[in-house]
């Protein structure tokens, strides 16, 4: 979703409100126990690590704001990485297809009223960009493409993705918990849903190979696997301290897209 503290992480990280906060954050809690080798396998076939790998509702949750269902434990990778300098943007995975299309992006439960001009913020960067992929918010009883859901989701936690596409599709929707994110400051809201959204049209976090570098502590390699890499032509050589993806987001702080996440996102869609 991502930003240079920008939210979901590699492992989930309980913090106070004072530092940064994110999807997953700072202090790695090993929690594998209730994770057979063989799924083990599997997330590391995928391209994740394991390092704070947990049993939640629907599948594993990784890298702290990232659900991989059954189906996607079972898949064949087919991903790619897409690089922005030394801390880069990252594709895995299969990306939304059957292009140009509307994803619809709904509400759903009792969300506190930033929330409703939050998630137009998030729509509105995006569709700002005039990529092939578009989003609409809808109130209608249909069914989105893009459901948000509210959930305690765990110290720490500001949100998870529903995984990647899938078929085709996109992973479908996200959740969010707003006890722990603890804010009406709409940009900031905007930018942990821009994440999210993120990670459904298959995006995965900036500082890939680092995440310290948005989430502080011990360096950490959230774990390549297979996966190749294609350098996107023109970005540039250094950090990039501003990323949407970024791991990690500090409590109250926006990151609307930087030059480099339009590269990314018009280089894919």
């Amino acid at each position: 979703m991502k930003i240079t503290k920008v939210l979901s992480a590699l492992a989930v990280c309980a913090c106070s409100m004072s530092v940064l906060t994110s999807c997953g954050k700072k202090e790695v809690i090993e929690n594998k126990s209730e994770i057979s080798e063989d799924v083990m396998g599997q997330i590391r076939n995928l391209g994740f690590t394991t390092v704070g790998a947990q049993k939640v509702e629907g599948g594993v949750r990784v890298e702290g704001d990232i659900l991989l269902t059954d189906e996607v434990l079972n898949s064949t990778p087919d991903a790619k990485l897409l690089r922005v300098g030394q801390d880069e943007q990252y594709r895995t995975t299969n990306l939304v297809q059957r292009l140009p299309r509307t994803l619809t992006v709904k509400l759903i439960g009792s969300f506190p009223s930033a929330y409703v001009s939050a998630v137009d913020e998030a729509i509105r960067r995006y569709n700002a960009e005039n990529l092939q992929l578009h989003f609409t918010r809808i109130t209608s009883t249909a069914t989105a493409d893009l459901p948000i859901t509210s959930a305690n989701l765990g110290a720490g936690v500001l949100g998870q993705s529903g995984g990647f596409p899938s078929n085709g599709n996109p992973a479908p929707g996200f959740k969010l918990s707003p006890s722990v994110i603890n804010s009406t400051n709409v940009n900031y809201i905007a930018t942990i849903m821009a994440h999210e959204m993120g990670h459904c049209i298959g995006l995965r976090h900036t500082d890939y190979f680092n995440r310290a570098y948005s989430c502080g502590g011990s360096a950490s390699n959230e774990g390549a696997s297979t996966v190749g890499a294609i350098l996107i032509p023109g970005t540039p050589s250094g950090a990039d301290p501003n990323s949407w993806m970024l791991a990690c987001v500090g409590n109250g702080v926006s990151r609307p897209f930087n030059t480099n996440d339009k590269t990314a996102l018009n280089y894919l869609y």
